[in-house]
């Protein structure tokens, strides 16, 4: 007996999908004809294969016959709060954080500048051999303008003491012994700062303070030098900062 024949399994017509793509495209007029009268345009391309390519949108915008005028509340007034507009805003945590709003840095946390009366302020000054460095010049604690390290979120003002280059004095030779005991000469130099307030919160410049010198006219008890140039700078007389924030803050 012949073996069994077995007969092969025709395959289900190929479906079409024209139907599908007149579908797509008819439901795209139908979306680009509802969507226009809002102002908003939606665009589709097909290629040879029915795949969208390019989806594009627009939104109205504003100008002198658009109907839309800027909120004169958005818009802040110098010194006050306002969203970052930079990748350089931070959050302070220490006291020492203040000191980058004298590279430009506004710091979120701090006081809005609300005038000088009742304004608490921070000084900071850099240093010639590392400008980008700012350490802090206190100031008195019976100021009205004083706050402690702990209160750095009460600031508003931060004053910035830069060295101004090529204000430096002759050298006056102040002799010391390091620590083991050899005797160094240190050149101690004089020189020139430039005072400048800025708003804590937005870093916008608020005022001036004028020329602050660094005096080098006696050799300090202790001194922090450059062992590479056996030199080191005065620091900012603490006298004229106060009388600037005096006349500033008053």
């Amino acid at each position: 007996m012949p073996p069994p024949q077995y007969g092969v399994p025709v395959p289900p017509p190929k479906k079409s999908n024209k139907g599908l793509v007149i579908g797509l495209v008819a439901g795209a007029v139908v979306l680009i004809l509802a969507v226009c009268g809002a102002g908003i345009g939606l665009l589709v391309a097909y290629g040879g294969d029915d795949e969208p390519t390019t989806v594009a949108s627009a939104s109205p915008t504003s100008g002198t016959d658009g109907g839309s005028s800027p909120d004169p509340a958005a818009t802040p007034t110098p010194g006050q709060s306002a969203p970052p507009n930079d990748n350089n805003s931070m959050t302070a945590r220490f006291s020492s954080d203040l000191s980058n709003v004298c590279e430009g840095s506004q710091i979120l946390n701090a006081a809005p500048y609300n005038g000088p009366s009742g304004a608490k302020a921070y000084t900071f000054s850099n240093n010639p051999d590392r400008p980008t460095f700012w350490s802090s010049k206190f100031v008195g604690s019976t100021k009205p303008y004083y706050a402690k390290s702990s209160e750095y979120e009460s600031v508003s003002v931060v004053g910035c003491l830069k060295f101004e280059e090529g204000s430096q004095g002759t050298p006056k030779k102040c002799q010391y012994k390091d620590s083991s005991q050899k005797q160094v000469t240190v050149d101690y130099v004089s020189s020139r700062y430039t005072l400048t307030f800025y708003a804590a919160k937005t870093a916008e410049k608020i005022g001036d303070g004028g020329t602050v010198t660094a005096p080098a006219s006696r050799c300090p008890s202790v001194i922090s030098y450059d062992k590479s140039t056996m030199r080191a700078y005065a620091a900012p007389d603490s006298g004229t900062i106060e009388a600037a924030l005096d006349k500033f803050l008053s």
